[in-house]
């Protein structure tokens, strides 16, 4: 629509009209007072200024990170043996005889950084946790929010699962090192003990995420299932969980995540090994263990290789972390349509 607007004697065709600087002020904004105005300009800088005062330590970490480790990050780091010898074996070696290190085969090259066996036992350890804590967690969150509601049992379930989220992580690997590990002795230790010291980690997140997520999910949908004479179990099954769905995706993906980069209850239970072991038995090793152990020593080379295996353990929560952000957007996406 064109309007003709007329302006001391001068009339001006088109949608804007020719005002001062004053009209065109958003009436909103004249009508708020100066006090107010300035109040909101500095609690807006305040809150600019916290988040920026929160990236300061992410960005830190990751600059560091990149420093130290970022030069090792190659696929034969990444596939790589974890090697025997240590920084200062070569000079060693070289001090043997020719002869002997000929009779022996013993090569005086320097060590090649390598954790392929780490990575592989930290998403071993890490599956077999999720698949232990992530069906048990929905499966209890789904009896609290559906069946148990305000019960005695439900109370000390959502009682006993906030105790345990607050219990440090040190106590579940004790935990399962005195009920698993002393039980089979040397043959306990391995991933698959890992994976239950994790699993009781993620579950107690797994239950409470996934209850919220439940909650979330409108009431009326399972009127409408009762209704159509659908039972309580084909509503749960064919209208709650599907409607949960991307909370509890997200919700077990951020416990993954978590559980990944944990390293206190694997100290107890993974026991070690210098070579890629698939198996969940046997010993084996993770990320976070070759970080504390590298830390800890005074050798070069594993200062190195921890520095490395740090930058290779956040790289990995993060993918966790994206891949949670994608699968929960994809299943919006698809309950919207």
């Amino acid at each position: 629509m064109t309007a003709v607007i007329g302006d001391g004697g001068r009339s001006v065709v088109g949608l804007a009209p020719l005002l001062d600087p004053a009209a065109r002020t958003d009436v909103r904004v004249r009508t708020i007072s100066a006090r107010r105005r300035r109040s909101d300009r500095a609690v807006t800088l305040a809150l600019w200024a916290a988040a920026g005062i929160a990236v300061v330590p992410l960005v830190s970490v990751v600059v560091v990170l990149v420093a130290k480790g970022g030069h090792l990050l190659d696929g034969r780091f990444l596939t790589g043996d974890i090697p025997l010898l240590t920084g200062r074996a070569p000079a060693a070696c070289r001090s043997i005889s020719e002869a002997f290190r000929a009779k022996y085969d013993l090569d005086c090259a320097p060590p090649v950084p390598g954790v392929g066996p780490a990575v592989v036992g930290t998403l071993l350890s890490t599956a077999i946790g999720a698949l232990l804590a992530v069906p048990l967690g929905v499966l209890g969150a789904i009896y609290l929010n559906e069946i148990g509601g305000s019960g005695r049992i439900a109370r000390v379930i959502r009682f006993s699962a906030d105790v345990m989220t607050g219990v440090p992580s040190i106590v579940m690997g004790m935990f399962v090192y005195t009920a698993w590990v002393v039980r089979f002795g040397t043959a306990g230790r391995s991933a698959f003990a890992a994976g239950l010291a994790l699993a009781c980690l993620m579950l107690p997140v797994v239950v409470r995420t996934s209850e919220e997520m439940l909650c979330l999910v409108p009431d009326h949908l399972r009127h409408a299932n009762q209704a159509l004479g659908g039972r309580r179990w084909q509503g749960v099954v064919r209208v709650v969980i599907p409607a949960a769905l991307p909370g509890l995706t997200t919700g077990a993906m951020l416990a993954v995540a978590r559980a990944a980069g944990e390293t206190a209850p694997v100290l107890f239970t993974i026991g070690v090994t210098l070579r890629t072991n698939v198996s969940p038995s046997g010993g084996n090793t993770t990320l976070a263990q070759q970080i504390y152990d590298g830390a800890r020593s005074g050798d070069p080379l594993a200062n190195q290789m921890a520095w490395g295996a740090a930058i290779t353990l956040v790289l990995l929560v993060f993918l966790l972390t994206a891949l949670a952000r994608l699968v929960s957007s994809r299943f919006s996406t698809r309950l919207d349509g």
